[in-house]
Order: structure tokens, then C-alpha cells, then sequence
């Protein structure tokens, strides 16, 4: 689209996320409106989103219910004093919201994303473990690959290379471990390989001193990495790593929750109990910032005493537990709880796959993988040697856009999400541009070769 001079000039007066803004402007979106499963940009092109903004957008956008919800909510109250007191509809997300969790997982403090939900899953289980007598655990393993949010804590425990070597040193106490997709070729079994992913957390943690050792932390299906999807295997061996040496294993649901993978929560999805999620994104349908750290009922309550213990969990947030945030959240919870939207996760999810399968005819797909709407596509140069082929990623980019498509592409995969309100017929057309969008990027990488 063409800009006018006013918008090139704006946009050199701020920056794109993870984006050189003079790469943007070489062929820049600027949307205007949103409505459904479809954003329409400044010109007034219309675009299939097929990642929910950036997987945010579950019920898709300006959902009837979630904007009536906040429209209410504007005559009430829009802002809560959170050293004061707390606003009536944040209980009312409190309770909603636990009732849909997992087990003992009840313990729950709304915030403004899922960047401040992870920030504050670490200090909770740091405060946690020195008020039961154990404050010399302090350390965190995540994965390598893996991606936590912006704010120093959880960009210390990322393993995302270059989105954070820009501001190293970070924080101390976080380490790394492979996830199994990169060793993947080192085995007979993708089975095998996961056992052998998931012990490298004991192995981690026998080093670093169990005595040290406060949390583990993943996503259970992992973004950055091309919607790596371990075996249930995997968790069930992460659990029992965790209950051996008394360390809390934290789920990085920011991306998995809420209804995506054909459950509530990855949790269930992967029968795996965590301590504690960290969720956002998808938990207001992108209406409003919202995010949620949640807990094990019991750890809550080391937080409860007498004001002179000096207990209390010591963070706070001023936007955490917003009223109209709050009023968002409860609306997309109880819009997939009456509507039974992780059933329908499940169903579409087994259509999407054989559709995404299909692509492998222009073979330079090695695999499609994820669970329920979330679905990753591996782009390899040639499928004996799985070598990556970057080449094509890029041109799907340009190639997507210019058929208006928007969808996560990384130079070695792409990723979908289409909103929970999408139909068969919704994927059809997503994925015959799909298909149209990888032909043209192949034709394009194949000209210029």
C-alpha cells in the first residue's frame, strides 16, 4: 500500500516490534478496521488473519459479546484503586476464571499481559520458597528456543538468541536446555528423543544443586521455535523431575490458552498438572490488555497471615485486574465454556491438519505439527536432507501479504491460528490462499535461483 508523507514520516518517529522500519517501509501495512476473521488496512484491502492477530484475537475481532461486555462495564467503572481496594468485577474474573482451570489451580492475580504474568510467576515462587523456610532456591530452566515476554525477567529465561543478546548481560539464575526438535536427528523416535529432552531438566538440575533450583519453565507447545509439540511423555516426565526435587513447573500458556489446542488449558491437553500458568493473549480475544498468573491454591495461602509477618506477596501492577479488562475476560471465558469451543478446537483442528497435510505435494514440507487450531508447517529445501530453506520463508512473506494473508512466518516455518469462531468454509478459504501463497513463493525462490 502507499503511505502518504505524514505516515512515513510517523513511522520513522517510532519502531515495529522485531522489525527494521526501513524493511517496513519498503512494503508497509497500516490497518484501519478489523471485524470477525478479517482486517482491512488504511487503503481498504481486505486481509484473512489467520494467526488472530498474533495468536490474541481467539473469538476473533470486536466480538458482539466481549465489546457489549465492555461497553457496560464504561458505565460502571473503568479504573479500580489497586492499593485501596479491588474492583467487584475483578472477583467476579477471579472466580470465573478458576473455575475453568486444572485441579488446585485456583489461586489467581489478573494482570496487563502475559509479559507481567510470567515477571511476576518468578518472584511468586522466589517469595514462595522463602517464606517456607527454602529461600536458597532461586534458579529457573527454560528452553532454548523458547520465548517468555519483553520485561528482563522473562527475557532471561528465553532462549531466543538474538532478540536477547541486544541487552545481555540479563538477569542471573536462568538456564537452558534443548527442546527435542532439536535433537530430534540424533534418534531412531521422535519418543525417544523426548525422554531424552525431558531428562536434560534433571541433569540441569542435578548440576545446579536441586537445593538451588526453584522452577522449570516451558510453553508447552512452543512458538518461536515453529510450534515445537512434545509427547505427553515428555510432560509426564517433566512432572515427575519436578516432584523429585521439589521445583515448581510453571506452564507459559500465553499463546496455548484458552481454548487453541482442544482444551482450556495445554494442561489438560497434555494431561500434565503444572504449579503454576502464566496466560495472556487470548484471554480478552485482543479487546483489552489482560493476563493472568495462576497458582496452586495452596501456594496462595503462604501469603495469608497476620499484616507484622509482612507476607504478602510483595509486586503489584497498576493496571493488573483492570475493570475493563476483567469484563473482557469473563465474556470470552464464559463465550467458550456455553459454546463449547475447545470441542470445536478439537474437531477443526483434525480438518485444518488435512488441509495443511496437503501442502506437502510441492515437497518442501517436512512436517505439520501442533494440537487443536494451532498448527506449525516445517519448510525444508529438500526432504532427504531436511536441510532449512530460509529463502522461501522470506518470499512467503511478501508473497502472503501481496494475497492478502497474515499469518506467522519464520524464515524456516509459518504458524496458524485462526480465531475460534472460524467454520470449514473459513478454512478453505485460509487455506487455499495458503496454498496459492506457498506455489507463488516457491516460483519466485525457483526464478531468482
Amino acid at each position: 500500500m502507499k503511505l502518504s508523507p505524514r505516515q512515513t514520516q510517523l513511522l520513522r518517529q517510532t519502531f515495529l516490534d522485531y522489525r527494521q522500519s526501513s524493511d517496513f517501509l519498503k512494503r508497509p501495512l497500516v490497518l484501519h478496521r478489523a471485524e470477525g476473521l478479517y482486517y482491512w488496512d488504511a487503503a481498504g484491502r481486505r486481509y484473512f488473519d489467520a494467526i488472530g492477530g498474533i495468536f490474541v484475537a481467539s473469538l476473533g475481532h470486536r466480538h458482539p459479546r466481549v465489546v457489549e461486555a465492555v461497553k457496560r462495564q464504561l458505565d460502571v467503572m473503568t479504573f479500580a484503586p489497586p492499593l485501596h481496594g479491588v474492583a467487584d468485577v475483578t472477583l467476579d474474573f477471579v472466580e470465573k476464571l478458576a473455575s475453568v482451570t486444572p485441579g488446585n489451580l485456583r489461586f489467581v492475580k489478573p494482570f496487563s499481559g502475559g509479559s507481567e504474568s510470567v515477571e511476576s510467576a518468578f518472584k511468586f515462587v522466589r517469595q514462595y520458597f522463602k517464606q517456607t523456610g527454602r529461600g536458597e532456591k532461586y534458579k529457573f530452566i527454560g528452553r532454548y528456543h523458547g520465548y517468555h515476554g519483553s520485561t528482563f525477567g522473562a527475557m532471561s529465561a528465553s532462549g531466543t538468541g538474538k532478540r536477547k543478546t541486544k541487552f545481555e548481560p540479563l538477569m542471573g539464575g536462568f538456564f537452558r536446555v534443548l527442546p527435542p526438535t532439536s535433537l530430534r536427528d540424533r534418534f531412531d523416535s521422535w519418543d525417544e528423543c523426548n525422554r531424552f529432552a525431558a531428562r536434560m531438566f534433571e541433569d540441569v538440575i542435578v548440576h545446579e544443586d536441586p537445593q538451588t533450583v526453584a522452577g522449570v519453565i516451558v510453553e508447552p507447545i512452543g512458538n518461536t521455535g515453529g510450534i515445537i509439540t512434545p509427547t505427553e511423555e515428555y510432560f509426564a516426565l517433566l512432572r515427575e523431575i519436578c516432584d523429585r526435587y521439589d521445583v515448581m513447573l510453571i506452564f507459559d500458556e500465553i499463546i496455548t490458552g484458552y481454548g487453541k489446542t482442544g482444551a482450556m488449558f495445554a494442561a489438560q491437553t497434555f494431561d500434565c498438572m503444572p504449579d503454576l500458568i502464566c496466560g495472556g493473549k487470548g484471554l480478552s480475544s485482543g479487546v483489552l490488555p489482560l493476563g493472568a498468573m495462576i497458582a496452586r491454591q495452596d501456594m496462595g495461602e503462604a501469603f495469608f497471615g497476620p499484616a507484622e509477618e509482612e507476607i504478602q506477596f510483595a509486586h503489584g501492577s497498576t493496571f493488573a485486574g483492570n475493570p475493563l479488562a476483567c469484563a473482557a475476560g469473563i465474556a470470552v471465558l464464559d463465550e467458550i465454556v456455553e459454546h463449547d469451543l475447545c470441542e470445536k478446537a478439537r474437531r477443526l483442528g483434525r480438518y485444518l491438519f488435512i488441509k495443511l497435510e496437503a501442502l506437502k505435494k510441492y515437497g518442501v514440507v517436512r512436517e505439520v505439527r501442533g494440537r487443536g487450531i494451532l498448527l506449525g508447517v516445517e519448510l525444508v529445501r529438500d526432504l532427504k536432507t531436511n536441510e532449512p530453506f530460509p529463502e522461501l520463508g522470506r518470499a512467503l512473506q511478501e508473497v502472503a501479504l501481496d494475497n492478502g494473508l497474515i499469518m506467522r512466518i519464520d524464515p524456516s516455518w509459518f504458524a496458524v491460528a485462526p480465531a475460534l469462531i472460524a467454520e470449514e468454509a473459513d478454512l478453505d478459504e485460509m487455506t487455499d490462499l495458503i496454498d496459492r501463497s506457498l506455489k507463488g513463493a516457491l516460483e519466485k525462490v525457483r526464478a531468482c535461483a
